[in-house]
C-alpha cells in the first residue's frame, strides 16, 4: 500500500457498521481516509463513527436503505457536503433471509409426502424471500453505485469495491437464492469493471469465505463455541483450518482499492478464503 494512497480521501461503506465491514471501516479511517459508515440502523453507524474519531480518524454515520434511490441521493449529498466529493465506493450490504433457505442439503422421493412442517424443501422455497436475497445483494450494489459514482464520473477517477462471496464460486447447499445473489454480484462487478473504465474507475470485489459474523453464528457455532455439523464440515474443507478474522480481509481490500498499488487491476472477484476455493476436498 503506498503511504499516501488514501490520505484525504472520502470512501463510503454501505452495511459500514456490520462485523466484517466495520474493520474496513476503521482501517480505511486508519490510513488516512474520511469514512462515511453507511448502515440501516443510525446508531450503530453512529457508534463505529465515533469509535474511529476517537482513534484519531475522521468518519461520520449517515442511516440509509440501500433499496432505496431516493434516500441514496439524499444520502450522497449529506457525505459530500459533510466530507467532500467520494472517491472509493465499498459496496457491503448484504445478506441471506431464511425463506430462501431448504432445510436439507438434497431432496429425496419421501420429502414430499412427509408430514413434518419444519422441513422445508426446493418446493416450499418462498419467492418473497428469493426476492428479498436477490434485491438485498443485486440492488443492493446496484443503486448505491447510481447515487456515490455520477461525482467519481464527471472527475474521471475513483473505485468501487463490491462483496462477492464464495458461494458465487462454489454454490453451498441449502441457500440457493444467496449463493445465485453474490454470483451476480460477482458478474456485475465484472460488467461495472468494463463500462467504467474510460472513465478512470476500477472496479472490482473480493469474495470473502467463512467469517463469523452476526448473520451466521448461530448456524456454524453451538452456544458452547463448539462447530456444528456444517461448520465442522466447513474445516473439513478450508485447507488452512480456521474461519476468517475480519482483519484477514483488510490487506485485499486495501490493496484493490489503492490506485498506485493496483493501478491496472479492474474486474477482479479476489478470493480470500483460507483455500477453501482451491480444495477439492480429497
Amino acid at each position: 500500500m503506498s503511504q499516501s494512497a488514501f490520505q484525504g480521501k472520502v470512501a463510503v461503506v454501505t452495511g459500514g457498521a456490520g462485523v466484517l465491514c466495520s474493520t474496513l471501516c476503521k482501517a480505511l479511517a486508519a490510513a488516512g481516509a474520511k469514512v462515511a459508515s453507511i448502515d440501516l440502523h443510525l446508531e450503530k453507524a453512529e457508534r463505529l463513527a465515533e469509535e474511529i474519531v476517537a482513534a484519531g480518524g475522521v468518519a461520520k454515520g449517515y442511516a440509509c436503505n440501500v433499496l432505496d434511490r431516493a434516500a441514496l441521493e439524499r444520502t450522497a449529498a449529506l457525505v459530500e457536503a459533510d466530507l467532500g466529493p467520494v472517491d472509493i465506493l465499498v459496496n457491503g450490504a448484504g445478506g441471506n433471509h431464511p425463506k430462501g433457505t431448504t432445510s436439507s442439503e438434497r431432496i429425496r422421493p419421501e420429502d414430499l409426502a412427509s408430514a413434518d412442517e419444519s422441513l422445508k424443501t426446493f418446493y416450499d422455497l418462498d419467492p418473497d424471500g428469493i426476492k428479498f436475497v436477490f434485491d438485498l445483494n443485486i440492488l443492493g450494489t446496484l443503486l448505491p453505485t447510481q447515487a456515490f459514482t455520477r461525482k467519481m464520473v464527471e472527475r474521471g477517477r475513483g473505485t468501487i469495491l463490491n462483496i462477492s462471496s464464495m458461494n458465487a464460486f462454489r454454490p453451498l447447499t441449502k441457500i440457493p437464492a444467496y449463493s445465485a445473489a453474490k454470483a451476480g454480484v460477482s458478474n456485475f462487478t465484472q460488467w461495472l469493471a468494463v463500462h467504467f473504465s474510460a472513465a478512470g474507475i476500477r472496479v472490482n470485489a473480493i469474495a470473502p469465505g467463512f467469517f463469523l459474523t452476526d448473520q451466521n453464528r448461530a448456524l456454524l457455532t453451538n452456544a458452547d463455541g463448539s462447530l456444528t455439523a456444517r461448520g465442522g464440515k466447513i474445516m473439513e474443507l478450508t485447507p488452512m483450518g480456521r474461519f476468517g478474522d475480519p482483519e484477514d480481509l483488510v490487506g485485499a481490500t486495501m490493496f484493490l482499492l489503492d490506485d498506485a498499488a493496483a493501478a491496472f487491476v479492474t474486474g477482479v472477484v479476489l478470493p480470500v478464503d483460507g483455500g477453501f476455493n482451491a480444495f477439492s476436498g480429497v
